[in-house]
């Protein structure tokens, strides 16, 4: 990793926080100070920690992403985050979308089935977790962030690397997660979809019945087909959603806590602001005090 750190130290612009790389679908990510557990939402990607590392805590389970462990999040996926980070040691990495036409494609080709076996419903896998970072996928993501320095290297080498890094992660011990993800068939596909509805059309009244009917599954089987891949309930999940959509409209366009409520589909302004607290832990009104202050 000496060599990854070296070349992200010479991204000048990278603030705390993500930033924008010279590829659409990769993020570089830098953080110079410890964040206390809180809660977040990543979407389907391949998370690659260069320097310092995180802990991810989901359902009473915690799991560790650093320099020796990379994380898939194969579906939209809400959990808690604790950052470890100094300004002598920051955070360092990138966050690299996943392609679902690029994923199908690389399936197909490398019988990815035949492979990891099929495994019919048994056990879903898990929507998140971390794999360890081999030589080859080391090597690709080196190659990545150098590209990156370049406009020109980023437009012409960088979509073959970004394949590649997706293909050594087929290669990895979340393959299984990401080929389930893929496939049009399965329990997994089918909950991947719901999750999915969740996501864009979280505003709508929505009931587990509903998404049942989506799944092809009974209410009880949907319940614990849910439970195995989110470690939540639906509506919890749903919730989770609601609350992290309403919080980014409040903090990046500065709209009253009613009215967020209202877009994300809350009747109460008052149940969502007791909800918000038990969540983030403060109010509406106090992260919106804390973010004009800083």
């Amino acid at each position: 990793m000496p060599k990854m750190i070296e070349l992200l130290q010479n991204f000048p612009t990278i603030d705390d926080g993500p930033s924008e790389s010279r590829l659409n679908g990769v993020l570089l990510f830098k953080e110079t100070k410890y964040i206390p557990r809180k809660p977040m939402v990543y979407n389907p990607g391949i998370c690659i920690v260069v320097q310092g590392h995180k802990i991810g805590y989901l359902g009473g389970q915690k799991f560790r992403y650093d320099a020796n462990h990379y994380l898939v999040t194969s579906v939209t996926m809400p959990f808690e985050c604790e950052t470890f980070a100094s300004p002598e040691e920051p955070l360092r990495g990138l966050y690299i979308d996943i392609d679902m036409g690029q994923l199908r494609d690389l399936i197909g080709r490398i019988d990815l089935q035949t492979e990891i076996g099929n495994g019919g419903d048994r056990a879903l896998p898990r929507g998140i977790g971390p794999a360890i970072m081999d030589k080859d996928m080391l090597d690709a993501t080196t190659r990545l962030v150098r590209c990156l320095r370049s406009e020109t290297e980023s437009q012409i080498l960088g979509p073959g690397l970004v394949r590649e890094i997706l293909y050594r992660a087929l290669c990895g011990t979340q393959a299984p997660v990401l080929y389930s993800l893929a496939m049009h068939s399965g329990t997994f596909s089918q909950m991947a979809r719901v999750l999915k509805i969740m996501q864009s059309d979280y505003a709508r009244k929505l009931d587990v019945e509903q998404f049942a009917n989506t799944a092809h599954l009974s209410v009880s089987a949907f319940h614990r087909a849910f439970k195995e891949i989110t470690l939540d309930s639906p509506m919890q999940y749903l919730k989770k959603i609601r609350l992290t959509k309403a919080r980014d409209l409040m903090m990046q366009e500065s709209i009253k806590a009613y009215i967020a409520a209202d877009k994300v589909g809350y009747e109460s302004s008052s149940q969502f602001s007791r909800e918000f607290k038990r969540y983030f832990g403060q109010s509406p009104a106090e992260m919106m005090r804390e973010l004009r202050a800083a």
